[in-house]
């Protein structure tokens, strides 16, 4: 059992320091810009739905 856990640390560890590709810091950091675009486009929009919807129910529900 405890020859097992060996081997499969083992054969994990191998495969991520020799088999994985790691990003570059350039690509890690153009992907991170791709991610803060995208949020914050998304974030735009909803509140974009937000503040149209308040307003129709505003003029729809007064008071």
């Amino acid at each position: 059992m405890f020859k097992k856990i060996v081997n499969y640390c083992k054969t994990c560890y191998d495969e991520l320091a020799h088999k994985t590709t790691w990003p570059t810091p350039a690509e890690l950091t153009h992907t991170a810009m791709v991610v803060l675009s995208a949020s914050l486009v998304i974030a735009l929009i909803v509140f974009v739905f937000d503040f149209i919807s308040q307003h129709v129910m505003d003029f729809v529900y007064p008071g």
